[in-house]
């Protein structure tokens, strides 16, 4: 059920939806999320049963400001107030360590719990209702079935889900989401900032408000002090000594399956020289293939062929409503072109390579 979401009575209507324990189709800059109350077991419940999605696998919470994440984060590192004065509202998720009667079920059992405040204006209309009815956080993954492409569309929503028991919630019509893909997500819960998902906003960026490198992996973590059996964070302002032991309590986070973000068409990565080499010996016997490139490739005719922007942000923009285009095509398999290894592509490329994964 697509509600206008210009008419202040289908804001009402989507928080009386929560309240009630209801999901909501809600728009982000990001995605399109899957709204309820992040504080009622009963409503977290409801998106991982909608989602397919194991319910230890942790939702990420929507709060309408900053002051709203005490409601669910037990300590907030400097750093962490530094990225959210720089970054919120937008597209930065913050993991953070969680109140102990908080969001357990969106926690997904853990004891940190992710949280954004996102820049989308009905998404924070949506929050503010919410607030006025005691609702201070919505934990709303993206609004798909699990694992496969997020939507970027109100339309993208209701195909999702049009077969199912959830087919007549309201979805809130926020237009098409100008970011396109997932929040970047930063760990805060270990004294330094550790990136577990990558997104629009680049390691470069957050490292300079951190004012302090952003490790980009586990494996940066141990080469943090060239390969010693321990490494060092900022915790309380002061440099201590982490051992390896903290690298296995990393929470786990959304979107960071190996294989995720996925098409039903068979995705295969290639750079542009391995895509001609392939179109040239299929030539005319290319049968349902799809081509998603930013370089111009000679194909036949029946190759159905798509333009990636040359820009990162347009093509993070333009990515899951393309792959879900040709997935509604009869097509197998979609071939992409390799993206540039550079720090505004990471999110982009992210999401491509668990799609191949």
């Amino acid at each position: 059920m697509i509600l206008d979401s210009t008419n202040p009575a289908s804001i009402t209507q989507a928080a009386e939806c929560i309240a009630s324990a209801g999901l909501v189709g809600m728009p982000t800059e990001t995605v399109y999320g899957l709204a309820a109350d992040a504080n009622n077991p009963v409503a977290v419940a409801k998106i991982f049963a909608a989602k397919g999605r194991p319910s230890d696998h942790p939702l990420i919470v929507h709060v309408a400001d900053a002051a709203q994440v005490h409601t669910f984060a037990s300590e907030i590192p400097e750093f962490a107030h530094k990225l959210m004065q720089a970054f919120w509202p937008g597209p930065l998720t913050l993991i953070l360590p969680r109140q102990p009667h908080s969001a357990a079920a969106a926690a997904g059992g853990q004891n940190s719990i992710g949280v954004r405040c996102p820049a989308h204006p009905v998404a924070l209309a949506l929050l503010h209702a919410c607030a006025d009815r005691g609702i201070h956080g919505l934990a709303a993954p993206s609004a798909n079935q699990f694992g496969r492409v997020s939507p970027t569309t109100a339309q993208h929503v209701a195909e999702e889900f049009a077969h199912t028991a959830y087919q007549d919630m309201p979805i809130l019509d926020g237009g098409a989401c100008s970011v396109g893909i997932e929040s970047t997500i930063i760990d805060c819960t270990r004294g330094a900032p550790v990136l577990l998902r990558p997104g629009v906003l680049t390691v470069p960026q957050l490292s300079q408000v951190c004012g302090q490198p952003v490790l980009s992996n586990s494996e940066q973590l141990r080469q943090y002090l060239s390969g010693t059996e321990s490494y060092f964070s900022y915790k309380n302002d002061e440099m201590q000594e982490v051992q390896p032991a903290a690298l296995k309590d990393a929470p786990r986070a959304s979107g960071t399956l190996e294989s995720h973000y996925a098409p039903r068409a068979k995705v295969r990565v290639m750079d542009a020289k391995e895509l001609q080499s392939a179109l040239d010996i299929l030539g005319e016997d290319a049968q349902h293939i799809a081509v998603y490139s930013r370089t111009p490739l000679r194909t036949a005719s029946q190759v159905l062929q798509r333009r990636m922007p040359n820009a990162a942000p347009l093509a993070a923009q333009q990515l899951f409503a393309t792959l879900r285009e040709l997935d509604q095509t009869a097509i197998d398999l979609i071939w992409i072109e390799a993206l540039p290894d550079t720090p505004e592509w990471d999110g982009v490329r992210d999401r491509v390579t668990r799609a191949a994964a």
